[in-house]
């Protein structure tokens, strides 16, 4: 296929609207633009002023992170959603950061291609919004983070000066790979504006296998096997909790189990179906007599549900450890110390557990996640975030990131260089 461009016939100006669509965020007024030049001036003008600027994508995770508390103003990039350059043949694509996630896959699925990002509310979601957040989904075991599929970047500094980095150029400056440094960096070094990224192939078969674990003891036994597993998952799921005992799909399993494996396969339909078939296997070996499999269709529908599962407004705290993956379930055992009727998902093949409490911790957050859980993922050689604290109850840099010390310092001079004016969404990442 030859390259293919995608542009629109005139930009329109930037818009300065109502403080709309900023959820959470203190905005004075919001600014819709189009091109890079116009996120340039509404930079360099909030550097001058020294006004905060808050980007914002899809809205989707506007939520994460530290609550803004300085007024400033809105910078909607939604507008920005052009697929600039398609050359399908090198299984690369060059977009625009507003474009979302789901515009992103139809395009690539006339392809026959895909990136294999598992977001929640993939219809506004936004390619330069996943990228910022590093939010990656269950596949991430059998495909990488969303970090290993950036490979070009351009983005707006503090200061109003575009840089750009990776594929698209001849080399990164100043010593910094800025696809890495600004993935997961929250907006705060950068406004993206532009991403290439290297893309897959849609598989021809997908399925997951399901089985039901009396206890953790029994999960982590059953987990620990499947790294000698002939099998080779995409995907290692731990689910637990009274939402997941309520899922109609797993009402034929035994109701005295706490827990659910489920494990997922893509590929050849060769392939996938004699993986199926091996794992059910080793599974009756190891005392499940009745796992569950859900192929194509039906597994669609599990992956959309699993992905989505992040998303719960209604939950008063949303957090997510990063572990070692044997550490799993001791972090699901703490979130179950802390809440009974906890809800976990676990991407248990990478130790990234997700916990949506039922209530707000009675101990409160300083005690609860820094004094508890922060210290069980420590010993894990790992780390606790909050996804989701609606209420803002005792948001601070530790509790929410659960940073300090040379890591914290480190961070806070990168930030210096990039934003010396601190107006990059301020005061919502780890930085003062």
């Amino acid at each position: 296929m030859a390259t293919t461009t995608t542009k629109t016939q005139s930009a329109a100006k930037s818009a300065a609207a109502p403080a709309t669509g900023g959820g959470p965020l203190p905005l004075t007024r919001t600014i819709a633009v189009r091109e890079t030049s116009e996120v340039v001036a509404a930079i360099r003008d909030a550097a001058s002023e020294r006004i905060p600027i808050y980007p914002i994508g899809g809205s989707t995770s506007l939520d994460y992170g530290l609550p803004a508390k300085t007024l400033g103003v809105g910078l909607a990039l939604s507008g920005l959603s052009r697929v600039l350059d398609y050359p399908a043949r090198d299984m690369t694509i060059t977009v625009e950061a507003g474009i979302t996630i789901a515009e992103l896959a139809r395009v690539l699925a006339a392809e026959n291609q895909q990136l294999p990002f598992d977001v929640p509310q993939a219809a506004t979601a936004t390619a330069g919004g996943v990228v910022a957040t590093n939010w990656n989904g269950m596949r991430r075991y059998g495909y990488g983070s969303v970090r290993d599929y950036v490979i070009g970047i351009s983005a707006v500094e503090g200061r109003g000066t575009v840089f750009k980095g990776g594929g698209r150029v001849v080399k990164n400056v100043a010593g910094y790979d800025f696809c890495k440094l600004l993935t997961g960096s929250l907006g705060t070094l950068g406004v993206i504006t532009q991403l290439t990224f290297r893309l897959r192939p849609i598989v021809e078969r997908t399925a997951w296998v399901g089985c039901g674990v009396a206890d953790l003891d029994v999960a982590e036994k059953r987990l620990a096997a499947l790294v000698t597993s002939e099998t080779a998952p995409i995907a290692i799921e731990l689910l637990a909790g009274p939402e997941w005992r309520g899922d109609a799909r797993l009402a034929g399993d035994s109701s005295a189990n706490q827990a659910w494996i489920l494990v997922g396969f893509e590929g050849g339909e060769a392939e996938v179906d004699w993986m199926v078939e091996r794992l059910q296997s080793e599974w009756r070996e190891q005392g499940c007599a009745a796992s569950q499999v859900w192929r194509d269709d039906e597994a669609a529908t599990w992956t959309r549900t699993l992905a989505e599962y992040s998303q719960h407004a209604t939950s008063p705290l949303v957090v997510q450890a990063s572990v070692r993956p044997s550490h799993t379930t001791r972090i699901v055992s703490e979130l179950q110390r802390l809440d009974p009727e906890v809800s976990v998902q676990c991407h248990a093949g990478n130790g990234m557990v997700l916990g949506r409490f039922s209530q707000f911790p009675v101990a409160g957050v300083s005690r609860a996640i820094v004094g508890q859980l922060q210290s069980a993922a420590a010993a894990g050689a790992g780390s606790v975030v909050i996804v989701s604290n609606p209420g803002g109850q005792e948001a601070t840099v530790r509790s929410v990131w659960g940073v300090g010390g040379v890591a914290y310092d480190v961070m806070t001079n990168v930030k210096k260089q990039f934003d010396p004016a601190n107006v990059l969404n301020t005061g919502r990442f780890v930085f003062p």
